[in-house]
């Protein structure tokens, strides 16, 4: 399968954006649908389960440096627009934050992928506005709809600095279960990998 390699933008501007955006009068909160629920890698003083809506959780993101590597690409969730998608906020302390994007930039942002965007989450304790990281249909790193056989090969085959594919969308799957959430859309391809 060809795997479309058009330039990807520069992150550290994005960066830049953001937190400009964020502003820095208040305290940071950070949308985790994926990885970010079950390896969250930083400190925060709270992680209320949210709930966006007009977007949603899919395995459809090439990843050539996490889960894979440019020869043999493997998938990370991105959020597509359309439908919801339940996940936590994670919410960061002021003084933190900077220091703390700069991380996570480091880790979800190598090659600039994501589309950051500041989403409104709903919260058992009401909205609040938090970094998500979307992925546009019009991305290179979008994989389309991918057939079964190629969810079996690069469950297979994909391993990137964090490891495989597999690891990645099982312990996604995992993380999600504990906190009641099934996604069955998930539960589905991981089938394909038995």
């Amino acid at each position: 399968m060809t795997v479309r390699t058009a330039p990807l933008p520069d992150p550290a501007p994005l960066l830049e954006q953001a937190l400009k955006t964020w502003g820095g009068r208040s305290d940071l909160w950070i949308f985790g649908y994926a990885s970010l629920i079950w390896r969250t890698d930083f400190d925060y003083a709270e992680r209320p389960e949210a709930r966006v809506h007009g977007w949603h959780r899919a395995l459809k993101m090439w990843s050539r440096i996490n889960r894979g590597t440019p020869d043999c690409p493997g998938l990370v969730f991105g959020m597509l627009s359309g439908g919801s998608c339940r996940g936590m906020v994670f919410r960061v302390e002021r003084a933190q934050a900077p220091q703390i994007m700069a991380q996570l930039w480091q880790r979800e942002m190598p090659l600039a992928a994501y589309d950051p965007r500041w989403l409104p989450c709903q919260t058992p304790a009401g909205e609040v506005r938090a970094l998500a990281f979307t992925l546009s249909r019009n991305s290179p790193s979008h994989t389309g709809n991918l057939p079964e056989n190629e969810y079996r090969r690069i469950f297979r085959e994909a391993r990137g600095r964090y490891g495989t594919t597999h690891e990645y969308a099982h312990a996604t799957y995992e993380g999600l279960r504990r906190l009641g959430i099934h996604d069955r859309a998930l539960a589905r391809l991981l089938a394909f990998s038995h």
